[in-house]
């Protein structure tokens, strides 16, 4: 199969759909790998290594979306990319088509099979494609939440590590999945006063057990939410609803009852966002301000981290990627039902109940498509 991938051109996007290693791996199992000409530089990948790994350079994104039977890219085609995508192509990327109709229809147009990272599951009930890049941007959230809080940006003013004989700040984690498990590893390790916010007793318990007291759980209720915007310095929005819109957990009256210049980190503005007020951002231009309490809602959050997140994206998408090239992806999704989870689109079929639900687009499901 020849396999593309091309630059990435969401604003501030540094990361790659392939790695040269990937490449490598690729050419071991006898497929063609065209490479647009300098789509790895933001992540520290030289046309050379691409090369050396055996790759083709192509010149522009038309040439290698032209040629290529699958796209193997990170983010959601932009419109110009979506022009480029036909029927009997299949796009592996992220999708998060729940909060972007435009998108879909786009896809659906086109009549390419689109395959979604982030609803791709495991054996174990996860979502091993999200994963990795959840726990970089967990990882991101109180580090650019505290940036975020600095004076010259707006913020309180707050330092969340505090220093003796000044309390330190207080961070309110909303989730406790791979997301906010990894805010909370960084909020402990800064200093903060950090308490957890979910609805599944067994991962606060996990949490309980793994922070051995460094934190505080609460039982996600209304109320526990209410009570924790009053005392956050920083609050990170760490729910999801796989392949369905986020829901918003913070109202814009709620904001009222908050600390001035507290900050919102949305590591869920993918979906939507969680927050009433949230509106996706970029890295060039970060924040906004709400009502005294500013924003964070950058929408490729890992792309800061471009290198570390590409290589840790590469190591979870290779075996699915070798998978559609070696069987096709009908029988790839067929044999797999994980990777079949992830199915979006196909001849101008959406495959998404959940997307369609939020949409109003009529949807079936995999297994119905591959009944016909």
């Amino acid at each position: 199969m020849k396999i593309g991938c091309p630059k990435e051109i969401k604003p501030q996007e540094f990361r790659v759909g392939l790695t040269p290693d990937a490449v490598r791996e690729a050419k071991l199992h006898g497929h063609e790998v065209l490479i647009q000409t300098e789509a790895g530089i933001g992540a520290g990948f030289s046309d050379e290594d691409y090369l050396s790994a055996g790759a083709q350079i192509l010149p522009d994104a038309a040439a290698v979306y032209g040629a290529a039977e699958m796209i193997v890219k990170v983010k959601e085609p932009q419109p110009a990319e979506r022009a480029l995508l036909r029927k009997g192509q299949v796009l592996f990327t992220y999708l998060h088509l729940a909060p972007d109709e435009a998108q879909t229809r786009d896809l659906l147009k086109s009549g390419v099979t689109a395959i979604a990272y982030e609803t791709v599951t495991d054996a174990r009930g996860g979502l091993p494609l999200l994963a990795p890049m959840s726990e970089v941007a967990g990882r991101l959230a109180p580090q650019v939440g505290s940036w975020t809080l600095q004076k010259a940006n707006g913020g309180s003013g707050v330092l969340l590590g505090g220093v003796p004989g000044v309390s330190p700040g207080e961070v309110l984690i909303i989730g406790g999945g791979v997301v906010g498990a990894a805010a909370a590893r960084v909020a402990v390790g800064m200093g903060a006063t950090v308490t957890v916010l979910d609805r599944s007793l067994a991962r606060l318990s996990y949490l309980d057990d793994l922070f051995m007291g460094r934190l505080t759980t609460r039982y996600a209720t209304a109320a526990a939410v209410a009570e924790g915007l009053t005392r956050a310095d920083l609050v990170v929005g760490a729910v999801l609803v796989p392949g369905a819109a986020a829901p918003k957990l913070v109202s814009r009256a709620q904001l009222g009852t908050m600390k001035p210049g507290s900050a919102l980190v949305d590591v869920a503005i993918d979906q939507g966002g969680c927050f009433e007020t949230s509106r996706a951002t970029t890295h060039q231009d970060p924040i906004y301000e709400v009502d005294g309490i500013l924003h964070y809602c950058v929408a490729n959050m890992p792309g800061a981290v471009a290198r570390t997140s590409a290589r840790a994206l590469g190591n979870a998408t290779l075996p699915f990627v070798l998978a559609l090239a070696d069987k096709g992806w009908r029988k790839a999704i067929t044999e797999d039902p994980h990777l079949r989870a992830g199915l979006a689109t196909h001849e101008g079929q959406l495959t998404s109940p959940p997307v369609g639900e939020a949409l109003g687009i009529p949807a079936i499901t995999p297994d119905a498509l591959l009944a016909r």
